[in-house]
């Protein structure tokens, strides 16, 4: 077994997460694998239709299928049906983590640093070499990882965890049940500054970050504090690894944003908005609920209008840019103006 291994049998699974099981309950599931798998005490799942020839092959012991699927899978033993196998699968990772995943001893580690002004709420962990610092709260359940740094009057929410060297910055604000993964900053100023005789004059940054419920930020992903109001990021929103979130930024709940997004300042993005890897949104932009934004596309003016969007030009300089960026926005039209003059060449 591997250090991720569980022992369980497939009653103990579908009574813990519902379903219907097709098969013996007795069946011991020992791991997690995918369709192609050959692991024989492995359980997998099938929700894309183009992997349908996979369950004739799979050595799998169980298989989470749809009812559409379920007679030709339980020709080829024990399956677990449900509505959703892929949310099914999301949540028996979740499960399997609980049984795995290493959690420390609620407490505050001797050679941790927390100010007597700090609140810290029932069943804590806060880390070796942590900082807590004055007023801070650190609400029931937290846990706060090695070398977090958690500023002045800071306030981390229940059930939320800190993975080692997270920096939440003064004043700033995270919900319950969120996740942030190594090396996030919360709260560190926002890139503003005024010219001044060909140098640059510090705009100081006095607003904050508020960040919802069930947040979830990628390793290295950047949230800047507000110029003078907060930036806010709402309930339910998934942020991958290396992303930046510039000051004054909105998010609407349950956006998400792969990794090496950028959003530049005063952006506002819609609920259950989602941008592709690298894609880049200017700033004092407004994105409406439902856009969903391709892999490396530059947003420079604001979608009013739900859908997809998609879009990738070579540089020029600034000015050959613009004249053919003008130009090729009406290539539809040129191309149907060649046509007619065809036509009438012809005729």
């Amino acid at each position: 077994m591997t250090a991720m291994s569980v022992h369980v049998t497939l009653g103990q699974l579908v009574a813990e997460l519902g379903g219907t099981l097709i098969g013996d309950p007795g069946t011991v599931i020992q791991q997690i694998g995918p369709l192609d798998s050959d692991a024989s005490h492995a359980i997998a799942f099938l929700s894309n239709p183009k992997y349908r020839a996979q369950l004739t092959t799979t050595k799998a012991a169980c298989v989470i299928v749809s009812p559409a699927v379920q007679d030709e899978a339980t020709a080829r033993g024990a399956v677990i049906v449900t509505d959703d196998p892929y949310l099914y699968f999301a949540r028996l990772t979740q499960w399997w983590s609980q049984q795995v995943r290493p959690r420390p001893a609620a407490g505050i580690h001797p050679s941790a640093v927390v100010d007597p002004t700090a609140v810290i709420g029932p069943d804590v962990t806060i880390g070796p070499l942590a900082v807590i610092e004055a007023g801070a709260i650190v609400e029931a359940g937290a846990q706060v990882g090695a070398q977090c740094f958690v500023g002045a009057r800071a306030r981390v929410g229940e059930h939320t965890r800190l993975a080692p060297q997270v920096t939440l910055g003064f004043d700033c604000v995270v919900g319950a049940r969120c996740i942030l993964h190594s090396g996030v900053v919360i709260g560190a100023d926002g890139f503003g500054f005024a010219p001044k005789q060909g140098r640059w004059e510090k705009i100081e940054q006095l607003g904050a970050v508020r960040i919802g419920d069930d947040v979830e930020l990628g390793a290295n992903t950047c949230v800047d504090r507000g110029a003078l109001d907060d930036t806010v990021i709402e309930n339910g929103v998934k942020l991958d690894n290396l992303v930046q979130i510039a000051h004054n930024v909105h998010i609407g709940e349950h956006a998400a944003m792969a990794g090496c997004v950028g959003v530049a300042g005063s952006a506002r993005i819609g609920k259950h908005c989602t941008v592709g890897g690298a894609g880049m949104i200017l700033g004092h932009l407004t994105l409406a609920d439902n856009v969903h934004v391709s892999s490396g596309t530059l947003i420079s003016r604001s979608v009013l209008k739900p859908g997809l969007y998609s879009g990738a030009f070579p540089f020029d300089e600034n000015a050959s840019w613009e004249k053919n960026a003008a130009t090729l926005r009406q290539l539809h039209a040129l191309r149907d103006r060649i046509r007619t003059l065809e036509k009438q060449v012809k005729s």
